[in-house]
């Protein structure tokens, strides 16, 4: 009987061991797609097709293609050498542990990576991310197909490294009907298909530019608040509201009055101010920003309410026009592919 257990025990771990053998066999080896600008996609095998790469994702378990050109090929042939199975000295019995432990590391590490990625460029819609650059971004509908475009401030000079300025004013009453702010051209360079867009604002732009106000552009009370100190900390702040206003355009100019600005701060304001639902975004990168209410056809600003006394008139213009053409530079979905 003792004879019976020994060999059944043998079977058993046999078994065991063959079963091991046949799942490591059967699992496809996980390699990495590193793209140029430090990110990569964890894969199971690719292929090369024209000016487009396919990879099969390990993640989501999907064909999916890419621009041929945005992979780091290097880099990657580089990884996927230094973590090929049997790199380096033969594995033994006694460096299983260590293989599992290395293994685990990598997979902690992957893990990590992907929550940062989702964080720094979160999914917003079917095949289309957020890219990894700070400012001000729009989804739009061209054609039935989403879109990011890019809104500039309306006074933002194009030199300037930070995607992000502050022209605080005071809200204070105000019965003139001069021009709070001013903004060349008719109509927007963005012009948005659909009348419930949701913009995309960044949080951790560290180089705002405090810009004085222009005397000619501002008729609310400053009381010398442009303390270039308080303003590098208040921007992109999480703590700000934004609002969307309803712009005169004539000619050749767009303007929002300065009793307009003022009515910010009060309830049971104009019906040319929008108030925005916020929600700050997984990894408090990025801030969502939607209106409460649709948008009609026509020329609007997007303000950043620093404070329930202070605005930046430095805006983000667009316009809503179902009728448009395409954005300019609009970034489109990648959709998988099988």
């Amino acid at each position: 009987m003792h004879h019976v257990r020994r060999y059944f025990a043998g079977f058993l771990a046999a078994l065991v061991f063959m079963a091991a053998i046949l799942l490591a066999v059967a699992q496809p080896t996980r390699q990495r797609l590193v793209l140029k600008d430090g990110t990569w996609q964890v894969i199971t095998k690719y292929e090369i097709k024209g000016d487009r790469v396919r990879f099969y994702s390990a993640e989501r378990d999907e064909w999916e293609e890419i621009p041929k050109d945005l992979v780091d090929w290097p880099a990657t042939e580089k990884w996927n050498l230094q973590h090929k199975p049997g790199a380096g000295s033969e594995a033994s019995p006694d460096t299983s542990d260590a293989a599992q432990s290395e293994a685990a590391k990598i997979d902690a590490e992957e893990r990590a990576a992907r929550e940062a990625e989702a964080a720094r460029i979160p999914i917003v819609a079917p095949g289309l991310r957020l890219p990894d650059e700070s400012g001000v971004w729009v989804l739009d509908t061209f054609q039935g197909q989403p879109e990011l475009v890019h809104v500039e401030q309306s006074n933002g000079d194009l030199n300037r490294a930070s995607e992000h300025s502050i022209v605080r004013a005071n809200i204070v009453s105000s019965q003139g009907a001069k021009e709070a702010i001013r903004i060349e051209n008719a109509s927007a360079k963005v012009q948005l298909h659909v009348d419930d867009p949701v913009l995309y604002i960044s949080l951790d732009n560290p180089s705002a530019t405090v810009e004085p106000a222009p005397e000619s552009a501002l008729t609310v009370d400053t009381h010398g608040a442009n303390d270039a100190a308080k303003d590098k900390h208040s921007h992109s702040s999480p703590d700000s509201r934004y609002a969307i206003l309803r712009v005169s355009s004539s000619h050749n100019l767009r303007t929002v009055l300065a009793r307009e600005i003022a009515l910010l701060g009060q309830p049971g304001h104009s019906e040319d101010i929008i108030e925005t639902n916020k929600e700050i975004l997984p990894g408090a990168r990025w801030m969502k920003v939607t209106p409460k209410m649709p948008l009609l056809i026509g020329e609007y600003a997007l303000i950043e309410i620093l404070s329930p006394r202070e605005v930046n008139i430095d805006v983000w213009a667009f316009g809503v026009n179902p009728r448009a053409r395409e954005n300019k530079d609009a970034r489109t979905a990648v959709y998988a592919t099988r």
